[in-house]
């Protein structure tokens, strides 16, 4: 199983590494990470670079593609080089999974047109824009595409996909493997469960390190 992890400047490093962590322990995992141009990648928290062993001109045939969200919908619009490699690459793929905000790329790509899908919820309305149908779950899995919700569930997501592909023993097993046993202090992880204050606070309190964690990211070609 080749598996592809898209990587771009502006990315959120936790939409790849979570997935990363459960593909890559998959018997048969044959992981690389493709981008623009082979080399460093600077995700938004501009302190933790990625490194892409491949270029999009030079990348393999990939059987699963996995692409990373970004802090806004907005900043997918920028990467031209990836949506095209998505658009030639996915074709010859076994599946397309995006995390968080990724699912903008899917839609930029045309991927996402007649499918249920989901984001991050501060932009799931927005894919319908795409032809997409906007589905609050932690993921939702339309033939060969997979979105996930944002950021964590991603690893929710890759779970998923471990059990149906190589049966419920590999996903437990990995899911004890990463100890993956979420116990949050606060239950403020969705909009159904944060209340009205938190809400009222997200913009205010977050708005500012959003707009830190955004890097000059250089124009795609």
């Amino acid at each position: 199983m080749r598996i592809a992890f898209v990587a771009y400047d502006g990315m959120t490093l936790l939409d790849l590494v979570g997935p990363y962590e459960v593909l890559t322990l998959w018997p048969d995992a044959e992981a690389f990470v493709v981008a623009e141009r082979a080399g460093v990648v600077t995700p938004d928290s501009r302190t933790l670079p990625v490194v892409a062993s491949h270029a999009f001109a030079d990348a393999p045939d990939a059987d699963l593609i996995v692409v990373p969200g970004g802090p806004t919908p907005e900043e997918a619009r920028r990467h031209n080089a990836l949506h095209a490699w998505l658009k030639a690459a996915a074709p010859s793929a076994r599946g397309v999974f995006s995390v968080c905000t990724g699912a903008f790329h899917l839609g930029e790509a045309g991927l996402l047109g007649g499918r249920r899908a989901t984001t991050h919820w501060a932009a799931l309305a927005d894919l319908a824009r795409f032809g997409a149908t906007p589905q609050e779950a932690r993921w939702v899995e339309d033939g060969v595409v997979l979105t996930s919700a944002g950021v964590s569930a991603g690893i929710d997501a890759a779970l998923h996909l471990t059990a149906r592909l190589y049966g419920e023993d590999l996903a437990r097993a990995i899911q004890l493997m990463i100890e993956y046993d979420p116990s949050p202090p606060f239950d403020a992880g969705s909009p159904a469960t944060a209340g009205a204050e938190t809400m009222q606070s997200f913009a205010a309190l977050l708005g500012p390190a959003i707009a830190r964690r955004q890097p000059q990211l250089r124009a795609s070609v």
